[in-house]
């Protein structure tokens, strides 16, 4: 597995690298898709085409891209290591938590529900006793752990064993958006509640975007100024991870400003 951590445009990071395999693979996964010979699943779904609908053969089950992890995971892989610390597995992400500031991230109210399936079995089988971890910056585009004002802080992190339905839930504030990348959050799928937190035998590595629609609603309150000057020169179709194809990363979104969104994600594996 190739995971790099250099190629996500932050503040201080320039220039990306992609493996080259993988997009390909996933070039010729929507290259089939779009000819009609498989669907697509792991992509946002609808009431007239929910993601659970896809066929029972492993053939026509697309597994969700791979994609970096980003220079802040905090799994470890670069010296900082969230998931080993006591409190990590939480539904609740909006505060620090353990010997941390125990600050608390502000912002929009996000509910993100993400069901995993396996790809294997052709999407229809729900990943039960899976594990995901799940993190992402706050509404200053600042990751906890790394970035400079929240290096004291391990806010929006956190892991969840799946349920029956092969589903976890977070409770968290829509992130904001820094230079360079489309609005984002990142995750990390491990076979079972102990290889997460012990930081080991991860699954898959993926993100989920946000429509933008949803992201202009959202930047249009109080405390997302900077996300609103960051977005505008940007695209899903222009960002450096999701340029080659997005469908299976979309999230579908609900709510408001007011009550908060639900963003839902079907995660094949």
């Amino acid at each position: 597995m190739h995971r790099h951590h250099d190629d996500e445009v932050h503040e201080h990071d320039r220039g990306l690298t992609y493996d080259l395999p993988v997009l390909a693979r996933r070039r010729m996964i929507r290259l089939m898709a779009g000819a009609g010979l498989i669907p697509l699943v792991g992509c946002s779904s609808d009431e007239d085409t929910p993601a659970s609908s896809a066929s029972s053969s492993p053939a026509e089950c697309a597994t969700i891209p791979e994609e970096t992890a980003g220079p802040y995971p905090g799994d470890g892989s670069n010296g900082v290591n969230v998931l080993k610390e006591s409190g990590v597995v939480r539904g609740d992400i909006t505060e620090s938590f353990g010997d941390f500031a125990g600050g608390t991230a502000g912002g929009v109210p996000l509910t993100v529900t993400l069901t995993v399936v396996d790809a294997a079995s052709g999407c229809g089988t729900p990943k039960k006793g899976a594990a995901v971890y799940l993190w992402h910056c706050d509404r200053e585009g600042r990751y906890s752990l790394y970035s400079e004002g929240v290096t004291d802080e391990n806010y929006l992190r956190g892991v969840q064993e799946t349920d029956d339905e092969g589903q976890v839930t977070f409770t968290s504030v829509f992130p904001g958006c820094y230079a360079g990348r489309w609005p984002h959050i990142h995750f990390e799928v491990y076979g079972s509640l102990a290889d997460a937190t012990a930081a080991t035998s991860i699954t898959t590595t993926s993100q989920l975007a946000f429509p933008k629609d949803v992201c202009d609603t959202v930047y249009a309150t109080d405390g997302y100024g900077q996300s609103v000057r960051n977005l505008a020169p940007l695209s899903l179709e222009t960002d450096g991870i999701f340029s080659d194809g997005h469908d299976q990363q979309l999230a579908t979104m609900k709510g408001g400003v007011t009550e908060g969104y639900t963003a839902t994600l079907t995660v094949a594996v």
